[in-house]
């Protein structure tokens, strides 16, 4: 097979990981067309930086295709509506971005009949699962190539490798391995291979710049934020990228996460996510407020389900096109402000306010007085409910 039939797409991050990939795939001879997938993480100079490297490192074509319009409508604003955190932690900072990338990238390679589609994960990971998965599905046949997978090459290999050919890599960088996206920041390196150890101070991407508490307000229509400190933004990505400049520098959502994989191991991998934390639960507590018993129950239940499913790599199972349904339906009242306080290292709640809130709506003030029923009305509803339990099956066991 000559070049001209050897086209192959590589998922191209500018990392260390998938710069090897440029340059090792060029030198066994495929015509590497190198595809960023833009899901706000990258900058102008940032763009123009791994374009330069692609071709630096032998790359036939580079493309940053701007997709963070696309990511928020089909993915982020279900991680809202669902208020997703895995394992009541994580927001999917990578698990949804990765999914997102890897149908974007088959769909490139569609379009461009590519022979094969390389990506540059490596064998103890989710994303190898996520993008393997999407390629099987989106373009069946096509071969798929897994240079760091495949030759179970450690970081430092990597660097010794791109420097035989002339590229430095800084050393600094290639210590730990960071993914920076709009819904959050995943940082990985020696500690987070540990169960004890934490990561030092110059591996968050944030540093701790404010001390001072700082008062906000976010307006939510229909469960999307729309408003923050009484400006309305056009599009929602507007204001999620505003408050995060505002709460970045509390160095607020940093976290450890600790969880199963898709392979079956346990990881463990440092994240800082301010902007999605603070919508998350802002969100949260906006439909505690509006939302009924009943319709809250399920929703968990199901939002627990859709982001455990996301994160393995399920996306395409029509199954969460009928739960993306039901969790949109949940947000018809969701509408409202939410008073939080920005702290170093933390934000608080402090309280909500809707015409659909329930709790100014009802018929009685919780512990203090009722005007919707009497003494003798709940002497009746009591006497009732006890009935299931006035058993002497039910009894036996006190």
């Amino acid at each position: 097979m000559n070049k001209q039939n050897k086209i192959l797409i590589l998922a191209y991050s500018g990392g260390l990981d998938t710069s090897y990939c440029v340059k090792y795939l060029s030198q066994q001879n495929w015509e590497v067309h190198a595809v960023s997938i833009n899901t706000g993480g990258f900058s102008d100079k940032d763009l123009q930086e791994m374009e330069n490297r692609a071709y630096q490192l032998g790359a036939t074509s580079y493309r940053c295709i701007d997709a963070v319009a696309d990511y928020y409508q089909k993915y982020i604003r279900y991680l809202i509506y669902g208020n997703v955190l895995r394992n009541n932690t994580y927001p999917l900072s990578v698990s949804a971005e990765r999914m997102f990338q890897a149908v974007e990238i088959a769909k490139m390679a569609k379009k461009l009949k590519a022979t094969a589609i390389a990506h540059g994960s490596t064998g103890a990971g989710n994303d190898q699962v996520r993008f393997d998965l999407a390629f099987n599905i989106l373009c069946p046949g096509t071969q798929i190539i897994t240079p760091i997978r495949d030759q179970k090459l450690s970081r430092k290999e990597e660097v010794e490798y791109l420097k035989k050919y002339g590229f430095e890599w800084n050393a600094a960088k290639a210590k730990y391995s960071v993914n920076q996206g709009i819904w959050g920041t995943s940082v990985g390196g020696a500690e987070t291979l540990t169960s004890h150890c934490t990561l030092p101070e110059q591996a968050w991407q944030h540093q701790l710049q404010k001390t001072e508490a700082e008062s906000v307000t976010l307006e939510f229509f229909k469960g999307e934020l729309i408003g923050i400190n009484h400006k309305k933004y056009d599009h929602p990505l507007e204001a999620i990228k505003t408050l995060q400049k505002i709460a970045a520098p509390f160095a607020i959502g940093r976290h450890i996460h600790v969880g199963d994989t898709i392979i079956g191991i346990k990881g463990r991998v440092g994240f800082e996510a301010a902007a999605p934390m603070i919508i998350i639960k802002a969100h949260h507590l906006l439909e505690k407020h509006i939302l009924g018993k009943w319709q809250a129950y399920w929703k968990e239940q199901l939002s627990n389900w859709y982001g455990m499913m996301l994160h393995e790599g399920q996306y395409l199972d029509e199954v969460m096109r009928n739960i993306e349904g039901f969790l949109e339906d949940t947000q018809q009242q969701i509408t409202g402000k939410v008073f939080l306080k920005l702290n170093p290292y933390r934000f608080d709640l402090e309280g909500i306010e809707s015409v659909f809130d329930k709790m100014q709506l009802q018929k009685g003030q919780y512990g203090e007085m009722n005007e919707g029923w009497t003494g003798a009305d709940v002497k009746g509803f009591t006497k009732i409910l006890s009935n299931q339990f006035s058993t002497p099956i039910n009894n036996s066991s006190i």
